[in-house]
């Protein structure tokens, strides 16, 4: 097995979740990144991992805070992460930066948005965020926004006419416009209208599952032939139980290369890379987490008390190492191999990000 090959998670969480800052944080419905623990070991899990690049959330997603705003101050907390560890970290504003990361031996950070809101009704912000080194800008989460209907959106109205607008400024600013979370006619639409590729960062196949939040074989496609990106999950979502296996991981990455072609999928896992260490103690909070989001309508159908938002058995340091072993079993070559951990992503970045 290459222990070369450039990982990236095309969406990610860079946190210590037993450390005593981030356990006393985690039972709140809206996490935001002052609650995030980068201590020595999240660098050093980050390390031994083998991760190059990760797109890490920021800035508004859900909840009572002023979207505006408490994305501008969320931009400046990463800002003082990144500052505070510059032998491990880099901020990541072009794809030779991650290709620099993995010379260096660091960790790219790509900052991303998981909901457009902060635009308000001004798409002219955009450009600021792209000033200000967003990079990856999701248009909703799972409800419906000013801009288009999310996976959980009853009516799958598509885009809105203003959301048309923030696509176009979107490519203007060569920012990646991400589907995830999306509903179906949202992200065709949306891939469609958009000037360049675009992602869906982190998604399962509903082919394989039929959960609102994995994609059709249409929608795969449709991004696939317009030069995009597809990153598969390390989620629940990828099998029908909700108890998600590393096998299920495999089957959903290999159906996405079969609709999709090679050259055009990843990972996205959503979640972190150092373990949660007391998986007791994790269930005991997880029925008051999910009730909570189910109350807010920001849960996802297929999130249930019972099921870890995480593959048990694809996770920690070893993850990323682990999926690629898995791929080899199922005779994938190293080629292809090396496209899903990182190439493909990578290419997808000199494609939009490319001035």
């Amino acid at each position: 097995m290459s222990t070369d090959y450039m990982i990236i998670n095309a969406l990610g969480i860079l946190d210590n979740p037993n450390a005593e800052h981030s356990l006393a944080a985690a039972h709140k419905l809206v996490q935001d990144s002052d609650d995030l623990t980068i201590d020595a070991r999240t660098l050093a899990d980050a390390h031994a991992s083998g991760l190059t690049a990760v797109n890490i959330t920021l800035g508004y997603t859900m909840g009572d805070a002023e979207p505006y705003s408490h994305t501008l101050r969320e931009i400046d907390v990463w800002d003082r992460f990144v500052a505070d560890n510059p032998a491990d970290l880099v901020k990541v504003l072009t794809a030779d930066d991650i290709r620099a990361a993995h010379r260096d031996s660091r960790v790219g950070i790509i900052y991303g948005f998981q909901n457009a809101v902060a635009v308000g009704d001004d798409p002219t912000r955009i450009a600021q965020f792209h000033h200000l080194g967003v990079r990856v800008i999701q248009l909703t989460y799972n409800q419906a926004n000013h801009i288009g209907d999310g996976s959980m959106a009853p009516g799958n109205r598509g885009l809105s006419a203003f959301g048309h607008e923030v696509v176009e400024a979107l490519c203007d600013s060569r920012i990646m416009v991400d589907l995830s979370h999306s509903g179906e006619n949202t992200c065709l639409e949306a891939t469609r209208a958009a000037k360049l590729p675009v992602s869906i960062n982190h998604t399962g196949c509903r082919a394989l599952v039929d959960l609102p939040r994995n994609k059709t074989d249409e929608e795969l496609r449709l991004v696939a032939e317009r030069g995009g990106f597809v990153g598969i999950y390390f989620m629940p979502f990828v099998n029908a139980t909700g108890h998600a296996r590393a096998a299920d991981v495999v089957n959903h990455i290999a159906h996405a290369v079969n609709v999709c072609g090679e050259d055009f999928v990843g990972i996205g896992t959503d979640g972190t890379v150092t373990s949660i260490d007391d998986l007791d103690g994790y269930r005991a909070q997880l029925a008051e987490h999910v009730a909570h989001r189910q109350a807010a309508g920001v849960g996802a159908a297929g999130e249930r008390a019972d099921t870890f938002p995480f593959v048990e058995d694809l996770r920690g340091v070893d993850q990323f190492h682990q999926l690629i072993r898995l791929l080899e079993q199922r005779g994938f070559n190293s080629t292809r191999i090396e496209k899903i951990m990182g190439r493909n992503f990578l290419d997808y970045a000199d494609r939009v990000w490319a001035a």
